[in-house]
């Protein structure tokens, strides 16, 4: 049974925090947009209000004034009786009086024949801002649902001020108005605000519950379940990370299982020259053999040595293609390198009686590191000779086809089955094991060849056929510029 240990949570510690962060965020700017915009339309209600009744109220002190202004003697019974015949006025409250300020005329009988010094009559009764005699005064007053009102206008006779007219008005109508006004504006921001909050705690919910599931995916993944894949929905930034992280845990579950076949292929490859080397030398110590049997008993340890010392070399060269860079690349022809692998290889193609041929002609310039093209070549005509028939040809061919470069090494050997072409450039595969075993193969020499080819901007491609021979093809992209041939 399978222990799995608890899930480590620290990495994913404070995003339940930062969502939250957000989310209050989110809510105290629609609060503080809200609440300016109730304050906004308050002082327009109350700024339409002040422009209305200022409008009015100045517009029925001029026409007192004017009225008052045409009578011969400006006293108490003239100006009493003049008000009087006004029933259009309907103010809470009506004062005029003479020039110096005394009241001739009191709606409320409390301050006839005495001073009536308020500050609106004071300023009607004084000079305006362009030095001339008289203003038109109104000032406003809004308090829990009263709106008090009062305006002042001169009385000029010839343009000399002979007196004031006083108006105030109490409204509660307006006021009323003016505070349902702003009530119902308070109460549409707070349904407002508090459906924000809803929403707000809704998304955030929705939110956590799916940067949930990718957060327990990542920890399902850290336990080493590479297959696991999570199941976003919608069509958000969410969904693309969580595509973005299936694309991720498959890449980890290829790779996963490519490292794991790699251990398992190089350990059993391993484990084969070291079995034999184990076997051979108990061989020795635990029998009693002539010296010349000793001597091949030893003989086949060091072929086994050399076996694994070779297999050893090849992972060193592939874990080193794998971490290289194609940065220290340099320009050369394809030809030269040919011509030294085939001086290298003609020793070989003799003993197995394979005769070589070259068709160099075609040649151009590569942006590809010497060693690296070296391997490349050594390798491809290494197997044409090692897998070829007694008597058989290779043939290495060189071709320039638009801006491409391209190699072709060609044998008549045995062919590779079908089944087999997809895989021969997989490590350790070996189409026939027991012949590859024989000739010193470790099945990482295409392997080798194809990270090398793919390192450098290139291609490699197989066709085979079998009892017919084999055909490698491998292209690079050509760099014509002037180099020095060796």
């Amino acid at each position: 049974m399978a222990i799995i240990s608890r899930p480590n949570k620290t990495g994913f510690r404070g995003y339940g925090s930062t969502q939250f962060l957000y989310a209050m965020t989110y809510v105290v700017i629609t609060f503080v947009v809200l609440l300016i915009l109730n304050l906004y339309c308050s002082g327009i209600s109350q700024m339409v209000f002040y422009q209305s009744k200022e409008a009015s109220m100045i517009e029925k002190c001029q026409l007192a004034s004017d009225e008052i202004a045409a009578a011969e003697v400006l006293n108490t019974s003239t100006v009493s009786g003049i008000v009087n015949k006004m029933d259009s006025l309907k103010v809470t409250r009506m004062i005029v009086t003479d020039q110096r300020g005394v009241a001739l005329y009191d709606s409320q009988q409390s301050a006839v024949g005495s001073y009536a010094l308020l500050p609106e009559i004071l300023q009607a009764l004084g000079k305006n801002e362009l030095g001339t005699d008289g203003n038109d005064v109104f000032s406003w007053n809004y308090k829990k649902g009263v709106m008090i009102s009062r305006a002042a206008t001169p009385i000029t006779y010839y343009g000399s001020i002979i007196g004031c007219v006083y108006m105030m008005e109490y409204d509660t109508a307006q006021g009323t108005l003016i505070q349902t006004l702003q009530r119902n504006v308070l109460q549409i921001t707070l349904i407002l605000e508090i459906l924000v909050v809803l929403f707000s705690i809704a998304f955030a919910s929705a939110f956590s519950r799916r940067l949930r599931k990718i957060m327990t995916s990542m920890r399902i993944i850290q336990e080493g379940d590479y297959t696991h894949k999570v199941t976003m929905g919608g069509n958000d930034e969410l969904t693309v990370l969580g595509n973005e992280f299936n694309d991720l845990t498959e890449r980890l579950n290829t790779s996963e299982q490519k490292r794991r076949r790699f251990v398992s292929d190089a350990s059993h490859e391993l484990k084969t020259p070291l079995a034999s080397i184990k076997l051979l030398t108990d061989s020795i110590l635990q029998n009693d053999m002539d010296m010349e049997t000793v001597r091949e008993f030893v003989g086949d340890i060091g072929n086994e040595a050399e076996r694994l010392n070779r297999m050893t070399a090849k992972l060193l060269s592939l874990t080193k293609v794998d971490g290289q860079v194609a940065s220290d690349a340099e320009i050369i022809y394809l030809s030269p390198t040919i011509r030294r692998v085939y001086r290298m290889l003609t020793p070989l193609a003799n003993q197995a009686n394979v005769s070589i041929h070259l068709s160099l002609e075609e040649d151009c310039p590569v942006l590809i590191l010497e060693d690296d093209l070296y391997q490349v070549v050594f390798n491809l005509m290494e197997n044409g000779i090692k897998y070829n028939q007694s008597g058989g040809s290779l043939s290495v061919s060189l071709l320039h086809q638009e801006d491409n470069a391209i190699l072709i090494i060609q044998d008549t050997g045995m062919g590779i089955p079908e089944d087999a072409v997809s895989h021969i450039f997989e490590r350790f595969y070996r189409v026939d094991k027991a012949r590859s075993r024989a000739s010193g193969g470790s099945g990482l020499g295409l392997a080798i060849v194809r990270a090398i080819v793919q390192r450098n901007r290139g291609e490699i491609q197989v066709e085979s056929e079998l009892g017919k021979g084999t055909v490698f093809t491998v292209t690079f992209p050509s760099f014509e510029t002037e180099v020095d041939r060796e």
